[in-house]
């Protein structure tokens, strides 16, 4: 886009702006399955003129179907941990056969999708020091939830 020659005399920023609205626009009629006059209507409730409105309207409606193939695709919730494993692991010698002794955690997060079904398990290798931290950042997240919810 920013290498069209139409389009050389406005701001980049400003074009990346536009951009970006197009593109929330697009995705959340897809998301919402909006039709034709509901689009038209929130277009002229940003002050676009009928032509561009309805040049907007027939793209849209032209690739409506593959991109609600692809909002399908995407899913429409985050992955839910339903288990944690983990081990502990010692490397002794690195690759130049230096004895090293250092403990790690391998820790694997069991995770699935409401949209459909399971996905791979999450896995990940942190020090002592990084599980801690983790563990205590989950904890501070349980109680701004159970703050929240008394409230």
């Amino acid at each position: 886009i920013l290498d069209d020659p139409d389009l050389k005399d406005i701001d980049p920023t400003v074009l990346k702006h536009c951009h970006a609205a197009a593109a929330t626009c697009i995705l959340e009629a897809g998301k919402q399955k909006a039709d034709i006059s509901a689009i038209s209507t929130c277009l002229e409730d940003c002050k676009l003129d009928k032509e561009r409105i309805e040049q907007f309207c027939t793209e849209y409606q032209k690739n409506k179907d593959a991109l609600e193939i692809l909002l399908g695709s995407i899913g429409r919730s985050p992955l839910h941990i339903t288990d944690v494993s983990w081990r502990l692991e010692y490397q002794i010698k690195n690759n130049q056969l230096h004895k090293t002794y250092q403990p790690s955690y391998l820790v694997t997060l069991n995770v699935e999708n409401s949209d459909s079904g399971s996905h791979p398990d999450v896995s990940f290798s942190c020090t002592m020091e990084q599980l801690q931290d983790l563990v205590g950042k989950l904890k501070d997240a349980a109680k701004s939830l159970e703050r929240a919810t008394q409230m």
